[in-house]
């Protein structure tokens, strides 16, 4: 069994301080969200974002589908890989669902 150097435990040390970093990174407001659309199911089904994020949706099924909340944002139908975004501008809880295929649902909440 091999040990590890001093100069590689250092390296293992400093990337994991940096790892607290990157995660903070993620929470930023501006950075976009995901919900990828799987088997005909959005994934996650339930999102919380804050007021100003975006979500972008992309759709992994070999069929098209649609991203629709009434009264808040409707997307075009995405062939495979194609993708929608939406900035959340308001606080409240967005139900949305695919107008192609009704039964499947999703909920966006913004605080």
């Amino acid at each position: 069994m091999r040990s590890i150097n001093r100069r590689d435990f250092g390296i293992v040390v400093a990337a994991a301080a940096l790892l607290p970093a990157v995660a903070a990174r993620a929470e930023d407001p501006a950075d976009p969200l995901a919900v990828h659309i799987d088997n005909f199911v959005f994934v996650p089904v339930q999102l919380t974002v804050k007021v100003g994020q975006t979500v972008t949706w992309t759709n992994r099924d070999d069929i098209p589908h649609t991203v629709v909340s009434d009264g808040a944002f409707k997307s075009k139908a995405m062939d495979t890989d194609e993708k929608f975004s939406y900035t959340f501008a308001k606080p409240g809880t967005y139900n949305y669902f695919c107008s192609i295929h009704p039964k499947m649902i999703g909920k966006v909440v913004v605080k």
